[in-house]
């Protein structure tokens, strides 16, 4: 019996036990982050003052892969963001594969069919001749064969955007002196936009390797254009905007309307002219909505 005016003495039982129940606790929580780590699930995360600003370009870096084979595998393809107005990626090598050539297959299915090729005109948007654009070109088949049908899948897991929303390759051909002056990809007239929409997102792809000129320029994208590491080996044209020399291989994912669906006059962009070589490539515009063909 406990005398009266004391209060009882309670043992350090409940308080202990309490404490080795948190450590222990703690103890596996730590084991736990430990096992992540180690697999590689879990990261530490960098400091916020080494992660470049949206407009710095100088934190882009042109990789190169070890592989001194002929033929380049899945295993080489890579993306590379470089610029976020507009928003542009470029997917190294996602033409290439050990199996097929599909730069040269795109090329041998357009040849026979090649033509001069036209603009919109923006009033009444109809296809028209114009000096802007000196190239030739003709379109494929949406699904055409096995190789195109392949390659569209392809582009739809890349962008996230459904096949049908795709318009057919448009394959072009630029010879020395050729060019095609800065434009829009998205419409300004209704006519063109009754079939499927607006056109939002364009995937330029590059079938050959050009030795001079006919780089790809955005002459209103945002940031230090002259930081990136290949700007010593532009041309004059392409030091007029951030710029994405001709890769044999290589995808080029830029978008034409922003996240709020509103079109970007950042998205403006041009084929400089071919100096020296020839220039081969594929165009896939896709548009908000299925694009009936």
């Amino acid at each position: 019996m406990v005398p009266k005016g004391r209060l009882p003495v309670r043992g350090p039982s409940r308080r202990s036990s309490s404490s080795t129940l948190i450590f222990s606790i703690l103890i596996i929580c730590l084991f736990f982050v430990l096992i992540l780590l180690a697999l590689g699930i879990l990261s530490i995360p960098r400091t916020s003052n080494t992660f470049p600003g949206a407009h710095d370009l100088s934190s882009i870096v042109q990789r190169t892969t070890e592989s001194v084979r002929s033929d380049r595998s899945y295993s080489d393809r890579w993306t590379e963001v470089i610029s976020w107005e507009p928003r542009a990626v470029i997917y190294h090598n996602f033409l290439l594969s050990k199996s097929e050539d599909e730069c040269e297959h795109l090329i041998t299915l357009a040849k026979p069919h090649m033509e001069k090729s036209t603009v919109v005109d923006s009033v009444t948007g109809k296809n028209k001749d114009s000096r802007v654009r000196t190239s030739s070109g003709t379109f494929l088949a949406r699904g055409q064969d096995k190789t195109v049908e392949s390659i569209e899948k392809r582009i739809a897991d890349f962008t996230f955007l459904p096949v049908d929303h795709g318009e057919g390759f448009q394959v072009l051909h630029y010879e020395v002196g050729q060019k095609y002056e800065p434009h829009y990809d998205y419409f300004r007239d209704e006519y063109n936009t009754k079939n499927g929409g607006q056109r939002m997102a364009t995937v330029l792809m590059y079938l050959s390797d050009v030795e001079e000129g006919g780089e790809t320029v955005f002459p209103e994208a945002k940031g230090n254009i002259s930081a990136v590491p290949w700007w010593n080996e532009l041309s004059d044209c392409a030091k007029k905007g951030l710029s994405v020399k001709p890769k044999k291989g290589d995808a080029l994912l830029f978008w034409s309307m922003t996240p709020d669906a509103t079109v970007d006059p950042s998205s403006l962009h041009g084929g400089c002219p071919v100096i020296k070589g020839n220039k081969w490539s594929s165009t896939k515009w896709i548009r908000v909505n299925p694009y009936y063909t």
